[in-house]
């Protein structure tokens, strides 16, 4: 059953259908959550605002657009609004995947998690316009038309953004990559 013939039954007064929404959308909801956010007390609160807007907000949704970039936006929205409201702080971003490789041995383990730490570092530093869209790229996967739509800014811009964001992570992480090619 599609995302939208699950709205229509929700909207006819089928409140399990709703169940089923949050089912297939929960992990994508949490992890973009998490990314924002970081390992925050904030997270399971923010999660659960999320679902509640989308709860409060199905009877707007437009079928024109994929529901998945419908939730994007609500759940990028809820956490702009939290991140502008804690202003002094930076969002934290989870590490930008599982280093531990157990190929690895413990050295190797031990420098792949501190160069994720270091790339995560990076991107927590930027600021928030370039952040973004680092996170919804390469993090959530989201593919410039989805990022348009989430966003709600034009393609160039997004392109524009991405691309000065990597080159100041280049720079950031330049001295870093030198150290670890002498290693």
């Amino acid at each position: 059953m599609s995302d939208y013939e699950l709205v229509k039954r929700f909207m006819s007064g089928e409140r399990d259908a709703f169940v089923e929404i949050f089912v297939r959308y929960k992990k994508l909801v949490y992890n973009t959550v998490y990314n924002f956010m970081g390992d925050s007390p904030e997270v399971s609160d923010l999660f659960q605002e999320v679902f509640l807007r989308i709860y409060k907000s199905l009877a707007r949704y437009n079928p024109e657009y994929q529901f998945s970039t419908w939730t994007m936006r609500i759940t990028t929205n809820v956490c702009l609004d939290r991140l502008r409201q804690k202003r002094p702080e930076h969002a934290s971003m989870d590490d930008i995947e599982e280093v531990g490789d157990d190929r690895l041995n413990p050295e190797g383990q031990y420098l792949a998690r501190e160069r994720a730490e270091r790339i995560r570092r990076a991107v927590q530093e930027l600021p928030e316009d370039y952040r973004i869209p680092v996170i919804l790229f390469h993090q959530q996967g989201l593919s410039y038309e989805a990022m348009v739509e989430v966003l709600g800014q034009p393609m160039t811009i997004i392109k524009n953004r991405l691309y000065r964001a990597r080159l100041m992570l280049r720079d950031r992480l330049g001295p870093d990559r030198e150290e670890e090619a002498s290693s």
